[in-house]
């Protein structure tokens, strides 16, 4: 049996944050633009797996993935590539030790953020297709 109310409490708070990121990419913000993308796509994932009863441990878009695959549904390689470009954005967009020197906003621009953010954008639409096929 689906949890569709518990599917749908992350789901509400995966739109919430890519949204937040697309204000966060028009003011520049590009890091945290990025991180929140990785945040948003990680919730979407986590909506689907929690939904389906799964538990979700961790922040990796690419492990999370692996569980809805060891479920039996298929993930697109495109899928699979923005979970690996999303899950560079855990940490470096956040700490300020990430980089050799410099501060983390400073290694981000307006290109990376907008992949991001694209990427959390196919991931989260990727996700609410395969929630559809169990509600």
């Amino acid at each position: 049996m689906f949890d569709i109310d518990e599917y749908e409490r992350w789901m509400k708070q995966a739109e919430y944050t890519l949204e937040s990121a697309k204000k966060d990419l028009l003011g520049g913000d590009y890091s945290w633009a990025s991180f929140k993308a990785q945040q948003a796509a990680e919730f979407s994932v986590k909506a689907l797996l929690y939904g389906l009863g799964i538990a979700a441990f961790g922040h990796s878009i690419g492990s999370l993935l692996r569980e809805l695959k060891n479920k039996g549904i298929q993930i697109d390689t495109d899928i699979e590539v923005c979970s690996r470009e999303l899950d560079r954005h855990y940490i470096p967009t956040r700490y300020a030790n990430a980089f050799y020197s410099g501060s983390p906003f400073e290694y981000y621009d307006e290109p990376t953020a907008k992949k991001a953010i694209d990427c959390a954008t196919k991931i989260i639409k990727f996700i609410k297709s395969e929630a559809r096929k169990w509600i």
